[in-house]
């Protein structure tokens, strides 16, 4: 085989490389032949762009570092190392999470005077964007600086990476004002700074600029229907996706997560439907995403059966899967069948987390599985290596509470790290109603309202108790406490499930 044969045949064998374990494979093969010598930066970059590509499917710590040390050897072969080398680098820093790294390369490659193209900054700027708000912002305004100095600002990947990073750090003027001072503006730009007002929750601002956009893609509605969902704007959501499909445009995962959220904070359920038959429809597959979803929108609506179908669905389910079936799940009080979904996700091998543990303690709780809860809360971070936070705490003297373990209650709360806080005095005065115990709840009303002035449901509770023990006197007092305490609300709860356009 000739030299410019062998040379066109290792790069073609480079581009059709689908993993890391055949790039190195093939990298063996141009030593062997002897492709390497003959045009070692060429085949060693070419290398490196593949390499750039397969990363993302790196599904382990191991497969990082792996990566990352494959890459660094590749790179220092490289006699020496132009624009083009060091732009990999620094991407494949970024992709494997280490900001530091990344820009260490950027002020590498202008100390040795090599000049930045238009693929040097937006690599750079993300990797920037990775770093914590403290030390990002003044980077990303040194390379916002050089970007203007090198007349990159023109090129839109340049552009819409500053337009990220300043949305993300909350920093929402500065990338307006970038916005709007470009005449290089794509849809990636429009997205982007939606994304930012949607991020501080200016969702009119968002909207505004959604309707002027000349063009707009799949992410250009997902974005704007995520910013009314997590806004508590549900039915504009709902309204904006059903006006996406009859437009024919197809959602994304992120449009369809947030649609199913949304009909889930405001029980319709019908419509949720609606979006789940939608994705059967289309053969859209469910993934973790979609699946925590559905989960979630059945569970809240009522519909434990089908909330229980979608999580079977799904073949790859991550923690937050699993932590919408164990709370839908503790929801409806099916407190045995919780705690064998919990042993099942410990046996797939899904390391839980604290909503894990809230998920289970709140089923165990409403099930009345006291030495249950109390062996969980006992192991969480001994055995599983989870922090327990205040809540957990909450749930264990709720469910205590109801179980009339009202002493055990009160020395369980004063062992906390903080002595007692809202949520763990409430979890025992919910108790102390239920057994009629006065003067554990004065102890408890007393922290509650030291704690938090402004909560007018510990004097509904207190009340209560009251009227039920026949303190008629007392009853008297605690209303006059609460008309006298002018910080504390009294809190409606409601509650709604809309199916068949029935409420």
């Amino acid at each position: 085989m000739t030299k410019p044969r062998r040379n066109a045949t290792a790069l073609a064998m480079i581009n059709q490389c689908r993993n890391i374990r055949q790039l190195q494979q093939v990298h063996a093969y141009t030593i062997t032949t002897g492709a390497l010598p003959l045009n070692p930066v060429t085949i060693l970059n070419n290398i490196l762009v593949s390499l750039t590509n397969l990363i993302p499917n790196a599904n382990t710590c191991s497969d990082s570092i792996s990566s990352l040390t494959y890459a660094l050897s590749l790179f220092h072969s490289i006699a020496n190392p132009n624009t083009f080398s060091y732009n990999n680098l620094i991407r494949i820093h970024t992709l494997l999470s280490s900001p530091s790294s990344a820009l260490y390369n950027f002020v590498t490659l202008r100390r040795l005077s090599l000049a930045p193209d238009f693929h040097t900054f937006p690599f750079a700027i993300k990797a920037c964007s990775l770093l914590p708000s403290s030390s990002s912002i003044s980077i990303a305004l040194s390379l916002h600086s050089q970007a203007f100095k090198f007349g990159f600002l023109a090129d839109p990947f340049s552009l819409n990476a500053l337009i990220c990073v300043y949305s993300l750090h909350r920093r929402v003027h500065d990338a307006h004002k970038l916005f709007n001072e470009s005449s290089h503006r794509d849809v990636v730009s429009y997205n982007a700074m939606v994304h930012g007002f949607v991020k501080i929750g200016e969702t009119t601002r968002a909207r505004e600029l959604f309707d002027e956009m000349p063009e707009r893609d799949s992410v250009s509605w997902g974005t704007m229907i995520a910013g009314y969902s997590n806004a508590k704007l549900c039915y504009e959501a709902i309204d904006l996706f059903n006006e996406m499909i009859g437009l024919g445009i197809s959602p994304d995962n992120i449009a369809l997560v947030n649609v199913l959220s949304a009909c889930a904070q405001t029980g319709e359920l019908e419509q949720g439907r609606i979006v789940h038959d939608y994705i059967i429809r289309n053969g859209i597959r469910i993934d973790s995403y979609l699946a925590t979803g559905l989960v979630d929108l059945y569970a809240k609506c009522g519909c434990l059966e089908n909330a229980r179908d979608a999580f079977e669905s799904c073949n790859d389910k991550d923690v937050f899967t699993w932590n919408a079936m164990l709370i839908g799940l503790a929801i409806h009080g099916k407190g045995s069948t919780l705690l064998d979904y919990f042993s099942r996700m410990i046996a797939a091998g899904v390391k839980p987390d604290g909503i894990t543990f809230l998920g289970v303690l709140v089923g165990c709780s409403h099930a009345g599985l006291v030495d249950e809860a109390r062996k969980l809360f006992n192991d969480m971070e001994s055995v599983y290596g989870v922090g327990r936070e205040h809540k957990h705490y909450g749930c264990m003297a709720d469910m205590l509470g109801r179980a009339g373990l009202l002493e055990e209650a009160v020395e369980m709360i004063k062992g906390m790290p903080s002595g007692g806080d809202v949520f763990a005095w409430g979890g025992l005065l919910g108790g102390c109603r239920i057994h009629g115990n006065v003067e554990v709840a004065k102890k408890a009303a007393q922290q509650i309202m030291k704690i938090k002035p402004e909560d007018g449901g510990v004097y509904s509770v207190m009340a209560n108790i009251y009227a039920h023990t026949e303190q008629w006197d007392d009853l008297a007092k605690i209303r006059r406490s609460f008309g006298a305490n002018r910080r504390a609300k009294k809190i409606n709860g409601l509650s709604s499930v809309r199916l068949d356009d029935v409420n």
